[in-house]
């Protein structure tokens, strides 16, 4: 992904649009395996530990899904707190943020 790309209240270059919505999908379909296996090793799980997990796994898919309005919307990219771009490689990491690091740790 190149700057010139990620959103500004307009949409992404159709590849660059497929490419985002492909890591987003791969993130979403982590999250669902990852839930289907702490599902079918319930007998052996620890209740507090999986519910804390089950709900940060189902945080993630949320937001996920909002990171798809976004590329939808033509935001992608651009953070909630300051708007400005959020740096290549924090979307490259986790595709679905909505901060840059210095206002994430202000939400925090």
């Amino acid at each position: 992904m190149t700057p010139s790309t990620l959103g500004t209240g307009s949409q992404p270059e159709p590849h660059r649009r497929h490419e985002i919505l492909q890591r987003l999908q791969h993130e979403r379909n982590t999250r669902l395996a990852q839930l289907r296996a702490m599902d079918a090793d319930k007998p052996n799980a620890h209740g507090d530990l999986l519910t804390a997990q089950t709900t940060a796994i189902r945080v993630v898919l949320k937001e996920i899904d909002a990171a798809e309005e976004r590329v939808d919307d033509g935001t992608y990219g651009v953070c909630r707190g300051c708007d400005v771009r959020i740096p290549i490689g924090r979307l490259e990491i986790l595709p679905y943020v909505r901060y840059c690091v210095r206002c994430q740790q202000r939400e925090l």
